[in-house]
């Protein structure tokens, strides 16, 4: 028996006899994990808490990811489970609906900014990235424009790791290992962040409109009969939280409106009250023509993405006989009725609690702690916007990363479940947190990022 199987075994009964070897995880260094996967096996869930395999109650600083902003085990989300299970566990996607289902595209439409009113469901943020990009080409062909077919991402962009979304995407890791697999066509927006003009910027920064004047270049190089979408994050999430300047995103929509170009907001991360709004269109006054959407749809108990539209854009789509299917796209699990069922509790849940206003409650609280870390020494930037913040740590010379890995690997042995990317420490907590929550999460931040110094 090695090490860790002996490890866990004296740890919790749900891991006797357990070897990690056999698992893959991904987005993680392997053999880093495998060498003392102890800390980082997580056994049960309460609120906003999880327990690892050591015993430690950790506080969840980035809901999951992204995706639990209800905390875990709430009892309403378990009963829609049960409920659900029992009595319809899984039924056709292809040519069949569930009531679930009917009634969460209901939901999410009436959620959405007017006029965007018709819903496409997937498993996950990535196929509904790539759902969007297909229904965009397709649209476009629709309306005899079949000369577009080109599309604009973003530097520093994640829009999933589907083809289609490591091809919009920005983050070259993602991307280098597959570039002979990418889709045709693309090309890329500049990011927005700028240490030099942003730095500690609290909220949308005053600097940087004039960056999505960048789109009128794309159009003056590919012609804009080319060009079938534009797809941006409102708020850069996965990169570590880069938040859009004032007038940015309404830049973006006007160049798009004059062109005929479709603009696409991934609100993956986003979406269903992290802003303090349903949507991230909505707290920037900005109407896209699609939204994809993810996480805390289903509060992360089951994996349930989709794709929000115009009806004009849908309506395109309806021509030639009825009995013809209209967009040759879907899934095994599109609409699953057990994701839409607990798609439906947390909904619930969300506006029975008034947990959305509970976000933007929490916003000046985690501002205002967050950015009295700004003293420390190898805090280069703190920015925020809604119920979440980023800091940027002064990397260690010829060891990037190492810095906020240590703040992570400390933050298990002192309660802390944190996020990193990079050198980027980044936080999104539960909605349900409690302000004394809120500043004891930032407070021991602080004493970890001392701790950790090199």
């Amino acid at each position: 028996m090695n090490q860790p199987v002996a490890e866990f075994a004296n740890l919790h009964p749900d891991l006797r006899g357990v070897n990690p070897e056999s698992y893959w995880l991904p987005f993680t260094p392997n053999r880093h994990f495998k060498a003392s996967p102890h800390a980082r096996t997580m056994v049960s869930a309460s609120g906003p808490y999880y327990t690892n395999a050591i015993g430690n109650q950790l506080f969840d600083c980035l809901s999951g990811m992204w995706c639990s902003p209800l905390g875990h085990a709430h009892p309403k989300i378990v009963e829609a489970v049960t409920k659900q299970v029992s009595t319809l566990d899984y039924s056709p996607a292809f040519q069949c609906a569930a009531p679930s289902t009917l009634k969460l595209a209901e939901r999410v439409a009436a959620m959405a900014p007017a006029g965007m009113d018709h819903v496409f469901f997937t498993s996950s943020g990535s196929e509904a990235v790539d759902t969007a990009l297909k229904i965009a080409h397709a649209f476009h062909r629709c309306k005899g424009e079949a000369t577009r077919f080109r599309m604009i991402g973003r530097e520093r962009g994640y829009h999933g790791v589907g083809l289609g979304g490591i091809s919009v995407g920005g983050i070259p890791a993602n991307r280098k290992a597959f570039a002979s697999l990418m889709i045709n066509g693309v090309d890329h927006l500049p990011h927005t962040h700028n240490l030099g003009e942003m730095a500690f910027s609290k909220g949308q920064p005053s600097w940087g409109a004039h960056l999505a004047d960048e789109l009128e270049r794309m159009v003056t190089l590919h012609d804009a009969s080319s060009i079938a979408a534009v797809i941006v994050e409102p708020v850069q999430g996965s990169t570590g939280l880069l938040v859009p300047p004032v007038g940015y995103l309404k830049k973006l929509r006007e160049i798009c409106t004059k062109y005929g170009i479709l603009l696409i907001f991934d609100e993956v991360i986003t979406g269903f009250g992290r802003l303090g709004t349903n949507f991230a269109a909505q707290r920037f006054d900005v109407m896209p023509d699609m939204i994809t959407f993810a996480k805390a749809v289903t509060n992360g108990v089951i994996p349930l993405g989709g794709v929000i539209v115009r009806k004009d854009i849908y309506d395109a789509f309806m021509h030639g006989p009825e009995f013809v299917i209209e967009l040759f796209h879907g899934y095994t699990y599109s609409g699953h009725p057990m994701a839409t069922g607990v798609g439906l509790a947390t909904l619930d849940v969300m506006k029975e609690e008034g947990l959305i206003q509970a976000s933007a409650a929490l916003e000046p609280v985690l501002e205002e702690a967050i950015h009295s870390l700004r003293d420390l020494p190898d805090v280069i930037d703190i920015r925020n916007i809604g119920c979440a913040a980023a800091i940027d740590l002064k990397p260690i010379a010829g060891k990037p990363g190492l810095r906020a890995t240590s703040v992570f690997e400390a933050g298990l042995q002192s309660n802390l479940l944190l996020r990193f990317t990079g050198d980027t420490i980044a936080m999104a907590p539960p909605f349900i947190s409690s302000v004394k929550q809120v500043q004891h999460m930032v407070d021991s931040l602080r004493g970890l990022i001392v701790q950790t110094r090199p």
